[in-house]
C-alpha cells in the first residue's frame, strides 16, 4: 500500500490552512537548481500535506522565472503521490464571472522560454499529455467543494501564455475564438512535468478577471486580481482543508500517471547519459531501474 500524500503549489495563503498541525519547514535539495522555496510539510487530519508557493514567498518570481523542474522534482522527493495546483486565470466565458472555480481537464501550452521536460540529449522520453488532469483527484476536488458550497465547473480549457504582461484584446478574442475557457500563466510546464515525475496533478483555477476581450469591463490589472483573490482566500482554504481531511488514506490509482514514462523511453540503455540520468534518479526511478532486473 502507497500512503497517499497530498502536495499543494500555489500562493502563500494555502500555509493557513484551518486543521494544520505539526506544520515544519524543509528545504528540498535539487539536480535541477533551486525550488521556488522551502516546502511546508504538516498534516491534516490523517493526511500528510506540502506546501509550496510557486512564485516564492514575497512573490520574487515571475511566471517565466519559476524553477518548475525543481518544484516538482522535490515534491516527488519527499513522496508526494498527488498535486493540486491552484493557479489565478482570467475567464474567456461570460458564464465565468471573476470568483468562479474552474476545475479544468485539458491545457493549450503558449509559453515560449521555459524548459517543458526532464528529459532530452542523452535520455529521450515521450509522454502522453492527452489526458493531462488525474480524474479521481479532480473528483475528490469537486466533492469538498461541495460539502463546504463551493461550485466547482467541471472540464473546460486552460491555455497557458509566458507573460509576465496580461494578455492584449487579440491575443484574449483570439484564445476565446480558439475555444478555450480560462487564461493564464503558471500551469505550464508544471502540469507536463508532474506527468513526466508519474505524479497525479489536477488544477483548481480561481477566475479573478474577464481578461481583455470583454467590452464591460476594464483591462486587467494587478490591483483587481489580488482583491478578487484576497475575497477568495477564506474559499479556497476551506475547500483544501476539506479535501486534506477527507482525503483516503491509501493513494488512489490513476489511469494517466501511473504508468506514463511506460514505453515512453526512446533511448536505449547502452545510449543513456550518465550526467542527465543522475539527474533524473529521482523522477524517473522507477523506469531507470528496469534494465537491470
Amino acid at each position: 500500500m502507497t500512503q497517499a500524500f497530498l502536495g499543494i503549489i500555489g500562493g502563500s495563503g494555502i500555509y493557513d490552512l484551518p486543521g494544520v498541525v505539526d506544520l515544519a519547514e524543509r528545504r528540498v535539495e535539487s539536480p535541477w537548481g533551486e525550488p521556488s522555496d522551502a516546502v511546508r510539510i504538516g498534516r491534516i487530519g490523517q493526511t500528510q500535506v506540502a506546501f509550496l508557493p510557486r512564485h516564492g514567498r514575497g512573490h520574487r518570481f515571475s511566471p517565466t522565472d519559476i524553477n518548475y523542474r525543481a518544484n516538482i522534482d522535490a515534491m516527488k522527493r519527499l513522496g508526494v503521490t498527488d498535486i493540486v495546483s491552484v493557479s489565478a486565470v482570467g475567464s474567456l466565458r461570460d458564464d465565468l464571472p471573476p470568483g468562479a472555480f474552474v476545475l479544468v481537464d485539458q491545457y493549450v501550452d503558449r509559453t515560449v522560454e521555459r524548459p517543458r521536460s526532464f528529459f532530452g540529449k542523452g535520455f529521450v522520453a515521450h509522454v502522453s499529455m492527452a489526458r493531462p488532469v488525474s480524474p479521481r483527484l479532480a473528483d475528490r476536488i469537486a466533492a469538498a467543494g461541495h460539502v463546504e458550497g463551493i461550485v466547482c465547473r467541471r472540464g473546460g480549457t486552460l491555455v497557458v501564455i509566458e507573460g509576465p504582461q496580461f494578455s492584449s484584446e487579440a491575443e484574449s478574442r483570439l484564445h476565446r475564438d480558439q475555444g478555450a475557457d480560462v487564461v493564464g500563466m503558471t500551469a505550464m510546464p508544471e502540469a507536463k512535468l508532474a506527468r513526466e515525475a508519474e505524479i497525479a496533478y489536477a488544477t483548481l483555477a480561481m477566475v479573478t478577471d474577464y481578461d481583455a476581450w470583454h467590452p464591460g469591463h476594464d483591462t486587467v490589472d494587478v490591483a483587481s486580481v489580488v482583491r478578487v483573490l484576497g475575497e477568495n482566500r477564506s474559499r479556497v482554504q476551506s475547500l483544501l482543508s476539506r479535501l486534506a481531511r477527507d482525503f483516503p488514506t491509501e493513494r488512489e490509482a490513476c489511469p494517466y500517471a501511473d504508468h506514463a514514462l511506460d514505453g515512453a523511453v526512446m533511448t536505449a540503455p547502452e545510449a543513456w547519459d550518465p550526467g542527465l540520468v543522475a539527474k533524473l534518479e529521482a523522477v524517473a526511478g522507477r523506469v531507470l531501474r528496469k534494465p537491470a532486473q
